[in-house]
């Protein structure tokens, strides 16, 4: 964390606009982003994605104005509804009602953060007589990590926007077309400025294993179309053979979810996500055998 400082400035300087952070099982969400918000002033900061289960409604309001406050008008704040991995099996949290439970964190958050006292009964909590101790000056945007329909929905309806991940830049249109005109659509992207394609899809192949075997993502690319491609993935999968079900992956889905390639041949690829309608295009940046300093400099911008 603290090597990360200094690449905060070095991307400020290269031209990047926003820095992105998640929270899975590493550090959390808010951390890394309120060293960013005094070490790059000019940087949009936001969180991809928290998590709605594993932090109460009061302490999640207060930890999203806070960042609000030490960027004020350059936070976005994501939120979704993570995994059954993440919230009952690291957190032992239920996974009930995951669709319900972003839908009145948003609303609840919507509400909380203008300061308002909040009373009310949601469907899945309820909160007696909350007020921020610190009203912002600036309230800023509330993003919906979404996969499938319903939560895209969501996200127009409700939000101010959609986070997506795991799929590829044709993906795009069809998930664009769910949430509609009007909103700001932040995708995740896989990149690794590698010409090893040999290494690069053997470590992804890893990597996306990890991910589309989880019961939302499986269900999010049986939506997109790649049942027949991922299916003989999934068999080995249940049948608990985790070195077969990576080597099932074929190259194409690898070369769809991962961009790699030259750092100009990423870029390109980079490119048609935000043609087909990503306005906020983040670098998930794989280490596969590069330098991380290197990488960030051979994808700036302003290169």
């Amino acid at each position: 964390m603290t090597d990360q400082l200094e690449l905060y400035k070095l991307m400020a300087d290269l031209g990047y606009s926003d820095l992105w952070s998640g929270e899975a099982s590493g550090a959390d969400a808010f951390t890394p982003l309120a060293l960013a918000s005094l070490l790059a002033p000019s940087m949009h900061l936001g969180t991809a994605v928290v998590p709605a289960f594993t932090r109460g409604p009061g302490l999640m309001a207060m930890s999203v104005a806070t960042m609000a406050e030490l960027a004020p008008g350059r936070f976005s704040f994501g939120i979704g509804s993570s995994s059954n991995v993440i919230v009952e099996n690291w957190n032992s949290v239920s996974f009930d009602e995951p669709y319900l439970k972003v839908r009145d964190m948003v609303r609840f958050l919507k509400v909380a953060l203008t300061g308002e006292k909040v009373d009310h009964a949601f469907d899945t909590f309820t909160v007696r007589g909350f007020r921020l101790g610190r009203p912002l000056e600036v309230i800023p945007p509330i993003l919906v990590g979404a996969l499938r329909p319903g939560m895209l929905h969501l996200a127009s309806r409700e939000a101010d926007g959609a986070i997506i991940n795991w799929l590829s830049s044709d993906d795009v249109k069809k998930v664009v077309a769910q949430v509609g005109a009007g909103k700001e659509i932040v995708a995740r992207i896989f990149v690794c400025p590698s010409s090893d394609s040999a290494l690069v899809r053997k470590l992804g192949r890893l990597a996306i294993c990890a991910y589309l075997n989880v019961p939302v993502y499986a269900a999010f690319h049986r939506w997109l179309g790649r049942s027949e491609l991922l299916e003989p993935m999934w068999e080995a999968w249940e049948k608990g053979d985790r070195k077969a079900a990576a080597q099932q992956i074929p190259d194409e889905v690898v070369d769809s979810l991962i961009v790699h390639g030259s750092p100009q041949e990423c870029k390109e690829h980079i490119a048609h996500y935000v043609e087909n309608g990503v306005t906020v295009p983040i670098i998930g940046l794989l280490p596969f055998s590069i330098d991380t300093r290197s990488a960030i400099s051979q994808l700036a911008p302003t290169l």
